[in-house]
C-alpha cells in the first residue's frame, strides 16, 4: 500500500502540471487578439499590413496614439461615458435594490407572474428593442444627449434577479426580528436585507459599469453629435479616414485608449474583483 504513494503523488503533480499548461495555452489563446492589437497599434501609419509583416518587422512608434487623441475630442468622450456609466449603474442600484425587496418581503397578487415577465426581458436581444426605444427617445424630444442613452437602461432584469437571491438567503427569523422591534421596511431594507447581499451588489456594479462602457450599437443610433457620444461610439470616426476604409493603426490604438482604463482597473483590483464575483455566486 505504502509503495503506491509515490506513484499517486507523482501522478498528481503531474495531472497538475497539465492543467496549468492547458490554462496557460487558453489564456494565450484569449490574449492573442488583444496582442495582435497591441503590436498594431504601434505599427507606423504608413506601413502596410500584409501577411508575414503584421507582427514585429517594422520600427515601433507611439505616433499612432497621439494622432488618435488629435483628431477626436478623447477628453468629452471620457466624461460622457464616465457620467452615462454612473448614471445608469446609480439608477439600477436603486431600482434593482427595491424591486427585488418588494418580491421577497411583501406579498401581493400576480407576484410570480410579474416576476416571471421580468425574467422574460433576459430573453429579448437588445437588437429587437432598438426601433421601439429609438421612437420613445424621439416621442420624448431625448434624442442626441447623455439621458438617451441611460434611460433604456435604468432598469435590469438581471439585477433584479440577482438582488431578489441574495434577499433570499437572508434568514426570515433576522426580517421578523426587525419587525418586532418596530423597523420600518427602509430600516429593514439599509440594516438586514442589504449588509448581506453588498458582494452580490458589487458583483452586479462591475458586470453594469463593463457592458455599458463597451456599449456600442444603441450609442451610436441615438446619438449624433460629439457633444453626448460615449467613446465606442465615438470610434466610429476612425473607420472613415482613410479611401480604402479604416486605417487599422489608428483605430487599434483609439480602441486601446478606449479600453485601457477598465483594463487597468481590473490589472489593479482583479483580486477584489474575482471575491465579489465569487461570494456572489455569479459565473
Amino acid at each position: 500500500m505504502f509503495d503506491s504513494l509515490p506513484g499517486k503523488h507523482w501522478s498528481a503533480r503531474l495531472g497538475r502540471g497539465l492543467l496549468a499548461l492547458l490554462a496557460a495555452a487558453l489564456a494565450l489563446l484569449w490574449a492573442i487578439p488583444l496582442l495582435w492589437a497591441i503590436v498594431a497599434s504601434l505599427r507606423p501609419a504608413s506601413a502596410p499590413l500584409g501577411r508575414g509583416d503584421v507582427w514585429f518587422s517594422f520600427p515601433l512608434t507611439i505616433e499612432n496614439y497621439v494622432r488618435a487623441w488629435s483628431l477626436a475630442p478623447f477628453n468629452l468622450y471620457y466624461v460622457n461615458t464616465i457620467i452615462i456609466v454612473l448614471m445608469i449603474l446609480g439608477v439600477q442600484i436603486l431600482t434593482i435594490t427595491l424591486a427585488a425587496f418588494a418580491f421577497v418581503h411583501y406579498r401581493f397578487g400576480g407576484k410570480r407572474a410579474f416576476f416571471f415577465f421580468i425574467l422574460l426581458q433576459l430573453m429579448i436581444p437588445t437588437t429587437a428593442l432598438l426601433a421601439p426605444n429609438f421612437s420613445t427617445i424621439r416621442q420624448l424630444h431625448l434624442f442626441d444627449t447623455r439621458l438617451a442613452i441611460a434611460i433604456p437602461y435604468f432598469g435590469s432584469a438581471f439585477g433584479t434577479f440577482l438582488m431578489r437571491q441574495a434577499f433570499l438567503g437572508v434568514p426570515r427569523d433576522l426580517v421578523d426580528a426587525g419587525v418586532i422591534d418596530g423597523c420600518s421596511w427602509w430600516q429593514l431594507l439599509r440594516h438586514v436585507y442589504l449588509p448581506p447581499a453588498v458582494p452580490t451588489l458589487v458583483a452586479f456594479g462591475l458586470s453594469s459599469v463593463s457592458w455599458h462602457w463597451n456599449e456600442f450599437l444603441w450609442p451610436l443610433v441615438v446619438t449624433n453629435s460629439d457633444a453626448s457620444r460615449p467613446l465606442t461610439a465615438g470610434l466610429v470616426r476612425f473607420t472613415q479616414l482613410g479611401e480604402i476604409g479604416a486605417q487599422w493603426s489608428l483605430l487599434t490604438a483609439a480602441t486601446l485608449m478606449v479600453i485601457a482604463p477598465l483594463f487597468i482597473a481590473f490589472l489593479l483590483f482583479q483580486r477584489r474583483f474575482i471575491q465579489s464575483f465569487l461570494h456572489s455566486g455569479l459565473k
